[in-house]
């Protein structure tokens, strides 16, 4: 497949249903809802590739705003499918997810790279070529205060109150380094 160049991609991660709006996990969600509402993207539902798009023009480019719905743990079909149907290389698109190995509030940058574990981003991996360097912003939940909380139960808990400030620079943080990818 050759690359598209005039094309990218941002997918944003988490899990699609009411019951997991507002939790740790679906970080990547809001990234993505913040790039839409900067940049004038409507997401629309588009079920043969298994997830919420919204498409919107920087530069002169079209960019895919992607929100997987088929669960945190299968965002490579996603994934897969709307790479395939746009003809996008792993070059064309870049990642946005939770990382509870950073601290809450926290954004990394990384152009390449394992999942760390987060399974979104293992699936993603899994449903490309072998050593493809995906770009991914991560949005830093923390862990939780309780040592005894299990990790997959504190990625599905709501935010606080009184992290909600906190969370919105964050996520500003993160869009802002999404468009910084964009221009680049």
């Amino acid at each position: 497949m050759t690359p598209n160049t005039s094309m990218r991609a941002i997918f944003g991660l988490g899990n699609p249903g009411k019951e997991y709006l507002q939790t740790r996990h679906n970080a990547g969600f809001l990234v993505v809802d913040e790039l839409a509402r900067r940049l004038g993207g409507t997401f629309k539902m588009k079920k043969a590739l298994h997830a919420e798009v919204a498409e919107v023009m920087v530069g002169g480019s079209k960019v895919l705003l992607v929100k997987p719905q088929t669960y945190m743990n299968e965002s490579g079909q996603a994934a897969r499918a709307v790479m395939q149907v746009n003809g996008l290389a792993p070059a064309d698109i870049l990642v946005t997810y939770d990382d509870a190995d950073l601290e809450f509030g926290a954004v990394r940058v990384r152009a390449a790279g394992s999942s760390g574990g987060q399974n979104g981003m293992k699936s993603i991996l899994a449903s490309l070529p072998a050593d493809s360097a995906v770009y991914r912003v991560r949005l830093g939940i923390g862990r939780p205060a309780n040592e005894r909380v299990p990790l997959e139960d504190w990625v599905l808990t709501k935010w606080h109150e009184d992290e909600l400030p906190k969370l919105k620079e964050a996520v500003e943080k993160a869009a802002g380094e999404v468009e910084n990818w964009l221009k680049a």
